[in-house]
């Protein structure tokens, strides 16, 4: 039975992502958007989790590496001769260069690892609000310097022209793929070794485990799906600008991870998917929504109301809507002798 153990915990999370796939392919058009753009959302969440939940220390940054993913495949496969147009002052390999998309998906996630390796370097020593602190100066120089540097990207603009490949089965094929990453990963020795470090440090180096080392293969692999994650994204965009994958993507993919469980890839996937679908709602109302009635909300509210969201999660269940569990079939009750 413990054989099978790895296919149980992942028939959730699978089954859940091809139903939301599902369930979006026999939406309109427009309603089509907001099931990719959850299950994209699911891709991001699980990158996340798979340092944040493993290592058990908070990472404000990762959106660092969903940008840094986004911003190289999009500039890649748009054609280059309207880059000569509309990026003149993009650096000559970047502006004469035009792959496919998929080709494209793959050097996103090597630059979101080799970024999070870098970065990783002297980071992945620290623990707890100084880990906190720095991954979120990391989000704020790589927001700085591609608003700012028009010779990697738009500057200020936005990046547009972008090819809109992210079809919702393509979705949900990226997040299938990130979340059986995430599971082989925690249920190999190093995962398992840096879960030993997220119980108790001390212990599991006393024991003979790199603390360092395992934080840093963590965090490199968790920003390689971070990067590929940010070129679905991109993708299924068409187009986008630095604030878009900034604070608000931050504070939303966070509170996610935090809702659902943090320790769990069930809960991760979980809490993408409700919250993906309660944000979705919340920002509708604020342009009027109608329930019966006309329903409409102040701007800022869908923010609002996640973070109180979360914060009553934090207080009445540490643990996430999930426990903390991964997802498991129930047991029948032993025959009484």
């Amino acid at each position: 039975m413990r054989r099978l153990e790895p296919l149980v915990q992942y028939l959730g999370p699978a089954t859940l992502i091809v139903a939301v796939a599902v369930a979006g392919s026999l939406t309109s058009h427009a309603r089509e958007i907001e099931f990719r753009n959850a299950l994209v959302n699911v891709a991001i969440v699980v990158a996340i989790y798979v340092f944040v939940g493993n290592a058990g220390v908070i990472s404000f940054g990762h959106v660092s590496f969903v940008a840094v993913g986004a911003f190289l495949s999009g500039l890649l496969t748009i054609e280059a001769q309207s880059k000569q147009f509309v990026l003149p002052g993009l650096f000559g390999f970047l502006r004469e260069t035009t792959i496919g998309d998929l080709p494209a998906l793959a050097l996103a996630a090597l630059a979101g690892g080799l970024y999070a390796f870098l970065v990783g370097l002297p980071l992945m020593r620290l623990s707890g609000l100084p880990a906190g602190i720095a991954t979120l100066a990391v989000l704020g120089i790589t927001y700085n310097v591609l608003r700012n540097w028009e010779k990697i990207g738009p500057g200020p603009l936005t990046l547009s022209l972008v090819p809109e490949t992210t079809t919702i089965w393509r979705a949900a094929a990226g997040a299938l793929a990130v979340a059986a990453t995430a599971l082989l990963y925690q249920r190999s020795r190093a995962g398992r070794q840096l879960r030993a470090t997220r119980e108790d440090a001390g212990a599991a180096q006393a024991s003979g485990i790199d603390v360092y080392r395992q934080r840093l293969v963590a965090f490199t692999l968790s920003g390689a799906l971070a990067g590929f994650a940010g070129a679905l994204l991109v993708h299924l965009l068409g187009s986008i600008t630095t604030d878009q994958v900034y604070l608000s993507l931050t504070f939303l993919t966070l509170a996610m991870l935090v809702i659902g469980g943090v320790s769990s890839l069930w809960g991760a996937v979980v809490g993408a998917l409700l919250v993906s679908g309660a944000n979705s709602f919340l920002v509708d109302a604020e342009n009027t929504v109608h329930v019966g009635f006309d329903l409409t909300l102040p701007d800022g509210t869908s923010l609002v109301i996640l973070g109180a969201l979360m914060a009553a999660v934090l207080i009445l269940r540490p643990s996430g809507l999930t426990g903390g569990r991964e997802f498991s079939l129930p047991r029948g009750r032993a025959k009484a002798r």
